[in-house]
């Protein structure tokens, strides 16, 4: 691994969502977690790291070095060897057989016969080489051990930034997994939260009032608003190390991430909520020791313990820079360096935490 100075990067970040429902459970209510007894709202890392693969930020800062998670490798073969040409039934084998390295293949009857039964990160460069493989064995080449087509196909390391920020396992070739350079917590509230019900109505415009003076459509929907403590880290060697050294990928990769996680969120009924937020403190540390959260800031809600609860941003923010200054005093000789932006108090930008997080590299 590389020998880099300041290893870890963390941010802390506080975002308030107005009413909304970010991110739900299966019942189709937000999530929730009680933490230190108390009930909170929750938006889960997983719904995070998806929004920021998916977002501008990503596609702009990193086009050309973005994965893919899919199912349907082998469809995209078949589909590369049928439009050159290649006798169906061999571009349908030959699709197997790649897709078989990335993961457990559906039954050959079922409607799908091409695609894995597991999501798989997969780099720009290895579709790149599945389909140059698919191409030599549709002309002939017959190497029936996919054990050893594997490595043909697979890379340990390559530019692809959003496998070396948040890793992948396959499960049959587990040389090639990714371990994630980047950690993420799941997004709470900083304070108590009750989860409302929306209860809403549709009206049909072609209904006749002389039919009957109900609506066309009854429904209910939970929400709930509150001030999000996130929390990421990031190992700055091993992202390096994911990609194979690129200094110039992982500075991208570094500015995309601080610019996605403080600008998009979950999408979940953002049509109904209009729940487009942005962040509006953001602490970000650099230095070599032991990462910490600072969620335990929020055990005690901090309506609970504020003099001026109504101001639940302006307490959170209080709230976490206190703790943070407590664990540099009881943990002097690995006290991080620190800079943060603060939208109420107007100091500091987002382009300044995207210049720190990235310094020496």
């Amino acid at each position: 691994m590389p020998s880099i100075v300041d290893r870890f990067i963390q941010l802390h970040l506080l975002t308030f969502y107005p009413p909304a429902n970010l991110n739900r459970d299966d019942t189709g209510r937000p999530k929730t977690a009680v933490m230190g007894g108390y009930p909170r709202l929750r938006v889960s890392s997983q719904a995070l790291k998806r929004s920021w693969r998916e977002s501008d930020a990503f596609a702009q800062a990193l086009d050309g070095y973005l994965g893919k998670r899919t199912a349907r490798i082998g469809a995209l073969v078949e589909k590369h060897l049928l439009e050159k040409g290649r006798d169906a039934a061999k571009a349908r084998s030959v699709a197997r057989d790649i897709a078989s390295i990335f993961g457990k293949l559906k039954k050959e009857d079922d409607p799908n016969p091409t695609f894995t039964e597991q999501l798989a990160f997969i780099s720009p460069g290895e579709q790149e080489k599945a389909l140059a493989l698919a191409d030599a064995r549709a002309d002939g080449a017959d190497e029936t051990d996919l054990a050893k087509i594997a490595p043909m196909v697979l890379t340990e390391r390559d530019t692809a930034a959003d496998v070396a920020m948040f890793g992948r396992m396959l499960a049959s070739h587990p040389d090639f997994n990714r371990e994630a350079a980047v950690s993420v917590a799941h997004a709470v509230t900083t304070h108590r939260v009750v989860v409302e019900d929306d209860y809403y109505t549709a009206v049909d415009d072609l209904k006749k009032s002389a039919e009957d003076a109900g609506a066309g459509f009854i429904g209910e929907a939970g929400f709930g608003s509150g001030v999000f403590y996130l929390y990421l880290c990031i190992d700055r060697a091993l992202l390096l190390e994911n990609l194979a050294g690129d200094a110039g990928v992982a500075r991208k990769a570094l500015e995309a991430l601080v610019t996605a996680a403080a600008t998009v969120g979950p999408r979940g009924k953002a049509k109904s909520f209009g729940s487009y937020a942005r962040t509006s403190y953001m602490l970000a540390e650099r230095g070599d020791g032991a990462p910490r959260t600072l969620a335990g800031a929020f055990v005690e809600p901090v309506d609970r313990i504020d003099p001026q609860p109504n101001d639940l941003l302006a307490a959170s923010i209080r709230k976490l820079a206190g703790t943070k200054d407590a664990f540099d005093r009881s943990y002097p000789d690995d006290a991080p360096a620190s800079a943060a932006f603060s939208v109420p108090d107007g100091s500091g930008s987002i382009r300044e935490i995207g210049n720190f997080v990235t310094d020496g590299l």
